[in-house]
């Protein structure tokens, strides 16, 4: 990326026309304390469009809450146009995980249904302030979670009404931060879902890092021979194909079954 600045700039123009052609009013979207959020989030600022950003903490850390709310503070300091509400959503989550009937400790597939639970209890929280306020949901997604590796929540992080980053690789989103001033607490952050009650990182589920999996996704687009691929390569472009495999149903439209016309017919 030669232009943070045009870019930053060309994404700004988007947002201006799209909600304008939406006849909406303005955007909301939830703000993680991650860098994906904080990018968007000032992108959405700049449309000078009302903007409602929501802190909606589940049992997060300490550090993800602050530099969450550090980033607002920062937001409404420098845009009049943005707004925002703290909303605790632990005892909310608290009671739907104790309603459940099954309870197994320490089982890997439950803490991931939670772990999705948790991000489409948010999903329905923007949406709730959406509808209220006429504004459109924002998605946070860039391009290697949203087209690579399907690393997002299917009706949770992943619904949304627009993806201002969506084009953009994590190491382009981290440029458009630096060209956007963003604090340094967030851009020096490891990035984190925020989902699981361990605080695991990106990093700590996938084995590698993001720069690792844009190599691996650039290479899964050309002819090449793995012969030539190092130990740690040849790690990293299997993790990519394992994820991109097992998300497809992510990224790819919902099935819908089509019935022949004879038998609509008959």
């Amino acid at each position: 990326m030669k232009s943070p600045k045009k870019v930053v700039n060309h994404i700004v123009n988007w947002l201006i026309e799209y909600c304008s052609l939406s006849k909406m009013n303005g955007f909301v979207i939830g703000v993680s304390g991650g860098i994906d959020s904080a990018v968007v989030s000032t992108l959405c600022a700049l449309t000078k469009k009302d903007v409602l950003c929501l802190e909606m903490s589940i049992h997060q850390s300490k550090n993800e809450k602050k530099r969450s709310i550090d980033h607002i503070n920062w937001l409404e300091e420098k845009f009049p146009n943005v707004k925002h509400y703290k909303i605790s959503l632990s005892e909310i989550f608290d009671l739907f995980q104790n309603k459940m009937p099954l309870k197994l400790k320490n089982n890997e597939k439950q803490l991931l249904s939670l772990a999705n639970s948790r991000s489409r209890l948010r999903m329905t929280t923007l949406y709730y302030f959406a509808a209220l306020n006429d504004y459109l949901v924002v998605g946070t997604g860039n391009k290697v979670e949203d087209f690579g590796v399907g690393f997002f929540t299917k009706y949770g992080d992943g619904g949304v009404d627009i993806s201002p980053i969506a084009d953009l690789l994590k190491t382009e989103v981290y440029k458009l931060a630096k060209n956007l001033k963003i604090i340094k607490s967030i851009q020096t952050a490891p990035p984190t879902d925020g989902l699981w009650p361990d605080n695991r990182t990106d990093e700590d589920q996938f084995g590698v890092t993001y720069e690792e999996l844009e190599w691996a996704m650039k290479k899964s687009k050309k002819k090449f021979d793995k012969k030539i691929f190092s130990k740690r390569q040849k790690l990293v472009y299997e993790t990519f194909k394992k994820f991109n495999k097992n998300n497809l149903h992510k990224m790819r439209p919902i099935p819908v079954c089509k019935i022949p016309l004879k038998l609509l017919k008959e």
